[in-house]
């Protein structure tokens, strides 16, 4: 009997039941006849109105949809439970010329929140002092001799950023010694909350702002946004020029996109509003790591995930974790180029130590095919390459994964998860049921600390907590398709029409579109395990393509084995830029033999 239902109400796309990897082609749209209602009525082109339809955006809501306003979308940040706390703990610090300690995560989303909260209180004249922790000298979140070290540099109020929430301990400790902690976070918490002057989380229980997808770095914008509001009410802004909150934008965008958080409400118009900053090229840091990285062009949201993301990242994973704020908040172009150059370095390091700990990961998980959820664990592997092995695994097996290093005590673990399946909920319960040091998380992602001797533990309560979750999961997964394209149908007009729909990512998936009887007359295996590929229609019209890192997967065997006929391939749709000149492109992630 199957662990999973199905719930299907169309036939598979192109009738593909069984891909390349596995995978179930469904149509992402219900509705056949809104697609022709949206054309007509507002004069889209027919490929755009079939991913509005699909998204469920009716005629009167496409003008918000393909154009968010953040002032359209901007709540009262007040709605937030203890902002108003938050807001004066602040306010008064900056009027009375006090130092204001931050305390940030050392991944993307920390990185943008304490950057932006510097270059706010930077630009307002108040002074900062940041403290970024080693991942694996402090570990995750506030500990109290790194907020008694930051009193120690002349901080007055401490706030931190991405984290927080669950830090009982150092938060008790650091109120009796007179230390006032704001909190901004966005991690799910149960039970009850730590001591502090302000904790100001919209997935508190007692919060009904609606703002729980937001993340960190949305939170801290929310703030900055009260607290300019307060200090322009107290008449700071009367002898001097008031800032504009819009040109720091970019690091909303830049947080949000590599936090996975939804790309609905309010965080579709900060990304979108935030990637035309992004372009504009204002922060020095972010130019310089593109130069580095080799960008050029405009930067997308693709470029923030990938380029961008990953090479931040890479200073709290296997570098100094301070590297990123410091990018992100320093105006001096020899010393931002100078620490892009580290971070790529950084990058390339992570990549080396990921392929090892991915390999071991991949054979433990291969042996876990009757579990709801991989866990696995390794001595040597390195803290700051789990959560990417952790998204290899969901990628691979479609479950969620928990990468566990058990190289310091009590050993360290990020988790992934799959679309319908709540991990942080999970880790936040193991934690109640004291199988867990520490963890907490959201939906997608979530952290965890654990004694070497619990592991089997906690694999087997995940096991029985998600089980209901999985179980209303399809019984073979499925991959999303938009709509089925010819080759020749492929080029940059329709790609342009298709970006019109983005910002693309969670709660928006990019548009994935099935190209129907490709002949793949070329294909090479490049790179590190990838496969490049042209394919062809019957007709001629030829489509450039690339598939990645599936080289020594089904797919990759499938894609270069050349005589197994025509394909149905599935994927995204790019420009791809190359020496000046401008191609369409297909991102492969699927494909079929065409019968």
């Amino acid at each position: 009997m199957s662990l999973r239902q199905t719930v299907r109400t169309k036939g598979a796309v192109l009738g593909v039941t069984r891909s390349c990897t596995g995978m179930y082609w469904n149509d992402r749209l219900d509705d056949d006849q809104a697609v022709s209602d949206l054309a007509q009525r507002l004069g889209l082109p027919e490929v755009l109105a079939r991913l509005l339809a699909a998204r469920g955006i009716e005629a009167d809501g496409v003008d918000g949809f393909l154009e968010p306003r953040v002032k359209h979308l901007m709540p009262d940040p007040l709605d937030m439970v203890d902002m108003t706390d938050a807001v004066r703990r602040i306010a008064d610090a900056v009027e009375a010329d006090e130092t204001i300690g931050i305390f940030g995560d050392y991944d993307v989303d920390g990185a943008t929140s304490a950057a932006l909260l510097v270059r706010y209180l930077d630009c307002i004249g108040a002074k900062t002092v940041v403290h970024i922790p080693d991942r694996r000298k402090e570990g995750y979140g506030p500990s109290i001799n790194a907020l008694a070290s930051l009193k120690e540099r002349g901080a007055g109020p401490v706030v931190t950023v991405d984290c927080g929430i669950t830090a009982h301990e150092p938060l008790r400790l650091a109120h009796q010694a007179g230390i006032d902690i704001i909190v901004l976070d966005h991690h799910q918490v149960a039970g009850d909350l730590p001591q502090a002057t302000a904790l100001v989380n919209p997935n508190r229980s007692d919060c009904g702002s609606g703002l729980g997808h937001l993340a960190a770095v949305g939170v801290t914008f929310m703030t900055v946004v009260a607290i300019n509001r307060e200090l322009r009410q107290c008449g700071r802004f009367d002898q001097c020029p008031e800032p504009d909150l819009m040109q720091w934008l970019d690091l909303v965008a830049l947080g949000t996109l590599c936090d996975s958080v939804p790309l609905t409400g309010l965080n579709r118009a900060l990304v979108r509003q935030g990637l035309k900053v992004l372009g504009r090229g204002g922060n020095e840091g972010l130019m310089a790591l593109g130069r580095c990285a080799r960008l050029t062009e405009d930067p997308t949201a693709h470029h923030a995930v990938f380029v961008f993301g990953p090479r931040i990242n890479a200073g709290g994973r296997v570098g100094d974790p301070a590297l990123g704020v410091r990018l992100l908040t320093s105006r001096d172009e020899e010393e931002v180029a100078g620490i892009a150059v580290r971070l790529d370095d950084c990058n390339r390091e992570r990549r080396r130590i990921e392929k090892g700990v991915l390999a071991a990961a991949m054979n433990q998980a291969e042996a876990q095919a009757s579990r709801h959820c991989c866990v696995v664990s390794g001595k040597d592997w390195h803290p700051g390459v789990l959560g990417i092995v952790a998204s290899r695994l969901v990628d691979r097996f479609s479950r969620p994964a928990v990468v566990i290093s058990t190289a310091d005590t009590p050993g360290t673990g990020s988790c992934r998860s799959v679309r319908g399946v709540n991990i942080g909920a999970a880790v936040g319960r193991a934690v109640e049921e004291g199988i867990l040091v520490r963890g907490g998380g959201h939906p997608a992602a979530a952290g965890l600390a654990v004694e070497e001797d619990r592991i089997s533990d906690l694999a087997s309560f995940l096991d029985h907590q998600l089980a209901r979750e999985i179980a209303a999961l399809p019984d073979v997964p499925e991959l999303g398709i938009d709509g089925v394209l010819s080759v020749a149908a492929v080029n940059e007009d329709l790609i342009r029409s298709i970006e019109r729909a983005g910002p693309f990512g969670t709660g928006n998936a990019r548009p994935r579109f099935a190209i129907k009887d490709a002949r793949v007359s070329w294909a090479q295996r490049v790179g590190d395990h990838h496969v490049r590929v042209t394919a062809r229609d019957a007709g001629g019209a030829r489509l450039d393509a690339i598939a990645f890192r599936v080289a020594d997967d089904p797919l990759g065997k499938a894609l270069l084995t050349s005589d197994t006929g025509a394909f149905h391939l599935a994927g995204h749709l790019a420009i791809n830029t190359w020496r000046g000149k401008q191609r369409p492109q297909l991102i492969i992630e699927d494909a079929a033999v065409a019968t």
